[in-house]
């Protein structure tokens, strides 16, 4: 599966603020389920879906795209859990047969609506164990300058497979613009997924997203965030820096440095101080392990810094 370069032409153009709605599914084929009214799905290969891309009217090189998660709606009451060899956290241990394993995960609603996933104890055991749902879009990305489109799997400066499981509904992704236009393209939908996403897949199923689309003039985006080098991600609480390698102890010190860097830039805060911040008051989370790069992702509390006036 490829992404989107500067030689894909757009399916779809937005201005900037308006939103545009996918229906993202996860690449799946049939398999019998024991639910009388369902058919589930099993993961064929490591590919991911990405519908796009879309044209956003006005975004240029140098621009950051704003791609914010308006709904995410869940299309089918079950979603799959796939662990194949090779891939992984622990390749080599797990799968412990011959076989792949794909875990059929129904999703139920508790005393006061919320949708939990369920899963048993042991392989046909009542399904006792529950956590909470979190739908995002493991793939959120901007087309690169490049003839050439990437491969879906590895995420980097142009977004893509990133999986940051901070993006839900409210959540807003920022990615630097490469192509006229941005070329924006979402997918990989999840229901839920740890950090780290250990066994290769989260919990992957079908969701109904709409994706509001905003351009950031570069002014302003070096204003507010400084020189970006990937993604970066905001929610209500927290603004989310992100670092990306093949090697996790880079992809962490990466993070670091897009830290420190936002924060002076968006604060004025002295870099020694910024790192000493970091140290004592913020989290560096796994985004993910398993896509050939891996990812960090920050998580700074803007309320720390409310007091603070910006220029």
């Amino acid at each position: 599966m490829r992404a989107s370069s500067k030689t894909r032409a757009a399916i779809l153009r937005r201005s900037s603020g308006r939103t545009a709605s996918s229906a993202s599914t996860c690449s799946t084929r049939p398999w019998r389920s024991r639910h009388p009214i369902i058919r589930a799905t099993r993961p064929r290969t490591a590919r991911t879906s990405s519908p796009g891309p879309i044209g956003v009217r006005g975004a240029r090189p140098g621009d950051l795209l704003k791609l914010t998660v308006v709904d995410t709606t869940p299309r089918v009451p079950y979603g799959v859990i796939s662990n194949r060899h090779g891939r992984g956290a622990l390749p080599g241990e797990y799968p412990q047969g011959e076989a792949n394993v794909s875990v059929f995960t129904p999703i139920e609603r508790d005393e006061h609506g919320a949708w939990f996933g369920a899963l048993p104890l042991v392989e046909g055991g009542e399904r006792g164990i529950r956590f909470p749902l979190a739908p995002f879009l493991g793939i959120m990305g901007v087309a690169v300058d490049d003839d050439v489109r990437p491969h879906s799997v590895p995420p980097g400066a142009h977004g893509g497979n990133i999986d940051i499981n901070l993006l839900t509904e409210g959540a807003s992704l920022y990615l630097p613009v490469q192509v006229d236009g941005a070329l924006a393209y979402v997918g990989d939908p999840h229901f839920a997924q740890g950090g780290g996403e250990v066994a290769l897949t989260a919990l992957e199923a079908s969701l109904r997203a709409t994706i509001r689309f905003e351009v950031v003039p570069a002014e302003t985006a070096l204003r507010d965030f400084g020189e970006i080098a990937g993604p970066l991600a905001e929610t209500s609480e927290y603004l989310v820096p992100t670092g990306l390698d093949a090697d996790l102890d880079l992809a962490m010190q990466n993070c670091v440095r897009q830290a420190i860097g936002l924060l002076g830039a968006r604060y004025g805060m002295a870099p020694h101080l910024a790192y000493a911040y970091l140290s004592a008051a913020t989290d560096f989370d796994i985004s993910q392990v398993v896509d050939l790069v891996k990812g960090v992702h920050a998580r700074i509390r803007t309320s720390d810094f409310r007091a603070v006036k910006r220029g």
